[in-house]
């Protein structure tokens, strides 16, 4: 990591300028009746470990969109924004190797500052723009 990477992310870290990951774990999502072969809580608590330096992860009771349960949605850093980043929806996201990926890219910098690894696109999707008001991403 050169000098200048690392002044950046510290920068980045203090002054909270950090992605945000919104982990669905209402009706649907994050239950055994819908997804049973997962660790929901397990899933959970990794996300937030393996990214407490670098985003905001938060739960949700629930993203109005139980059919591709379990959703994760993340949001870029305000710097990501600024360069074109918009929030991303990740639906079905019910595999170690999923959760994995979204670390990666967060870690990288997320929406608008790196690029997600390919197999993020078989997750990815577009809610209603409803749902998406709601979650104030237009």
């Amino acid at each position: 990591m050169s000098k200048r990477t690392r002044r950046t992310a510290a920068a980045t870290r203090a002054t909270g300028a950090r992605c945000t990951v919104t982990v669905c774990r209402g009706c649907c999502c994050g239950t055994p009746a819908k997804v049973p072969h997962l660790d929901h809580e397990a899933q959970l608590t990794d996300l937030r470990s393996a990214l407490a330096t670098v985003a905001m992860v938060r739960r949700t009771d629930c993203l109005d969109a139980c059919e591709r349960a379990n959703v994760i949605v993340v949001q870029p850093s305000a710097e990501g924004r600024k360069a074109g980043g918009r929030p991303v929806w990740l639906g079905q996201v019910n595999d170690p190797g999923a959760a994995a990926d979204i670390t990666t890219w967060v870690s990288n910098g997320g929406p608008g500052l790196a690029e997600p690894p390919d197999v993020l696109g078989l997750y990815s999707f577009q809610p209603s723009r409803r749902v998406r008001a709601e979650l104030h991403d237009e």
